[in-house]
This record gives C-alpha cells, structure tokens and sequence, in this order.
C-alpha cells in the first residue's frame, strides 16, 4: 500500500488497473475543479479498495479522509459522487485547506 501523497498519476491509475484486475472493488476519485488556491491540481486522483487501501492524493489534508468514506460509499452502492469541499480562511487549516479555496471531486467505481 502506498498513501503517498507524491504519487504520479500514472501510477495511481495502473495501481487501481492492478487491484481491479485482482479482482478487488475499487473507486478512484479525481479533483474535476478548482477555485482559488488548492493544495493539489486538477486531474489529481486517489485509488480506494473495498477494505479502505489507498494510493494518491486529492488534498493532502483531512479531505483525503472525507473522500475516503466517500470511494467506500461507491464501492458499495456503485453510485457516482461529486463532492465539494470550500472553506473560509479562518476555517481551512483545521480542515487540511491551509491557503483557503475549494475543490470538486469526482468520485466513480472502476469497472
């Protein structure tokens, strides 16, 4: 397992190819948006297995968590999710934003 927030892309989409073809239920979550200062770029993703191993990073904050819960809710649903995160600049270092902003997130099962 790799929680590496400086995973390439590459490497989180042929981790998630790897554990698909394993047979293991996976979700990926993909950044689809942001606005204003956002700790990682668009098209940064997060592979989740059923039993909560991942491989990426969306945020690099306690989002990563949220979107977590969110890739295991898909998993077990099949059931697409867009979420957003947006805070207040007094509000974004607890919540693992530290510059402010916000950022979507597309949330999808493999396979």
């Amino acid at each position: 397992m790799d929680n590496s927030a400086s995973a390439p892309h590459l490497d989180v989409l042929s981790t998630a190819a790897a554990w698909h073809a394993a047979g293991r239920a996976v979700a990926l979550a993909t950044v689809v948006a942001t606005w204003g200062s956002s700790p990682r770029p668009v098209g940064s993703q997060l592979a989740v297995d059923a039993e909560g191993r991942f491989v990426g990073s969306v945020s690099g904050g306690c989002v990563e968590g949220a979107v977590i819960q969110a890739a295991l809710d898909t998993i077990a649903s099949g059931e697409p999710r867009l979420l957003d995160f947006g805070v207040r600049q007094e509000e974004a270092w607890a919540l693992g934003l530290p510059c402010g902003g916000k950022i979507r997130i597309f949330v999808e099962r493999v396979g």
